[in-house]
């Protein structure tokens, strides 16, 4: 089948000029010193229509041909053990292996290190930044989250949803966590199949997909966005909460990133190097994306009101306490146009709580040890996934 070829349909559309010209994006532009334009446009267009053809592949001959835990068994095992050119497995399975036991000559463990500090520095800005800027803003992008309605991701719930993304996040973010046969790369492995098993169902199953407009479901272009919140827009909400960073966590966090993209099956030259980089790339994805719908909503205030459905805390004035936080930090740290489209309710004093944030941030940051601040962010993460995990695995969220 021909493409009609992509074009930046809103780059003059008034959501995409108020972002990049007064919002977020100029932020980001300042942020980064990105240099933005549209002339890089076709080099990226190509992989709005672009797929994980290896990983499809190994779901046809390993997911579709047996029951789904004897599957996942198999693969497990590949994961832990290793994938010999020698071996009697599916032709598929030794090309996705043979790609993400490769090392490429790019990677430097110890910048993924630094990477992985900073964000168990951080602490719970970590995870307010993921949830209330990465995710949430992520809605905004109407055709992004067209397979999580596809998937009726709604009807799975945030709780669980949100559990996934965290138990996601944590593992690749821990010490050597990204190792062959480690856990965040058995992580890597398992999304990506998770993803390409998305991508065929939907394409099975869904027969209003609108491939021309909405791209192939799960595309190249959209991973790379995705991954794009978890480094660069990460890296400036942990910057608007008042936290610092040195040059080498910087290049770290995102060092850490490009190399999960490999493993997830992303083309690399679709994986930015740095803030600069990121955000030129970045900019021309969000010229193929209209604004929030009916569905943008849905899917915010299902992770609005996830503080309110979610039994960790016991008591209901705590969970109220906890949705209001959130909305302060999403004020915050989005747009104001933003929040508005995917009306995130008015509240009360909302940038008390954010401010105090960075206030608090500034005086933890002068006397306590980074060290420290490593242990105890990472203790306090681990802390809040154990809790997300214990509801989530013995209770009826799915």
């Amino acid at each position: 089948m021909e493409r009609i070829s992509v074009q930046p349909h809103f780059k003059n559309a008034k959501h995409f000029k108020d972002f990049w010209q007064k919002g977020n994006g100029k932020q980001l532009i300042d942020f980064s010193g990105a240099e933005v334009s549209f002339n890089d446009f076709e080099k990226f267009a190509s992989y709005f229509y672009h797929v994980d053809e290896i990983g499809d592949e190994v779901v046809k001959d390993v997911y579709f041909k047996k029951k789904f835990h004897e599957a996942s068994r198999e693969i497990e095992n590949y994961i832990r053990n290793g994938v010999s050119e020698n071996d009697i497995v599916p032709e598929s399975v030794k090309k996705l292996f043979t790609q993400t036991q490769k090392i490429p000559d790019w990677l430097d463990y110890n910048l993924i290190r630094s990477g992985a500090e900073l964000c168990m520095r951080s602490n719970l800005d970590s995870l307010i930044s993921l949830r209330d800027y990465c995710l949430i803003g992520g809605y905004d992008y109407a055709y992004l989250n067209k397979p999580l309605i596809a998937t009726e991701a709604l009807k799975k719930g945030a709780v669980k949803r949100l559990s996934e993304t965290l138990d996601f996040w944590v593992n690749v973010t821990r010490y050597d966590a990204l190792k062959i046969h480690a856990k965040g790369y058995e992580f890597a492995i398992k999304t990506r199949l998770i993803h390409s098993y998305a991508r065929l169902s939907i394409k099975k199953h869904y027969k209003d997909w609108d491939t021309e407009n909405w791209g192939e479901p799960i595309n190249s272009w959209d991973m790379m966005a995705t991954y794009i919140g978890f480094s660069l827009v990460f890296l400036h909400s942990l910057q608007k909460l008042g936290n610092t960073f040195s040059i080498e966590e910087e290049q770290g966090l995102f060092h850490l990133w490009k190399y999960v993209g490999y493993l997830l099956g992303i083309p690399e030259n679709l994986l930015p190097n740095d803030k600069k980089q990121a955000t030129e790339y970045f900019h021309l994805w969000t010229s193929v994306q209209p604004p929030s719908d009916k569905d943008s909503v849905l899917l915010a205030h299902s992770l609005l009101n996830e503080s309110l459905e979610n039994p960790i805390l016991k008591f209901n004035f705590q969970r109220k306490n906890l949705r209001y936080l959130h909305i302060c930090c999403t004020w915050f740290l989005l747009d104001d146009e933003v929040c508005k489209r995917l009306q995130i309710p008015e509240v009360a004093n909302r940038k008390l709580f954010p401010k105090t944030k960075i206030l608090i941030n500034k005086i933890y940051d002068t006397f306590v040890s980074r060290e420290a601040r490593i242990k105890k962010g990472n203790k306090s993460q681990m802390k809040v996934l154990e809790d997300y995990l214990g509801v989530t695995k013995n209770s009826n969220f799915h």
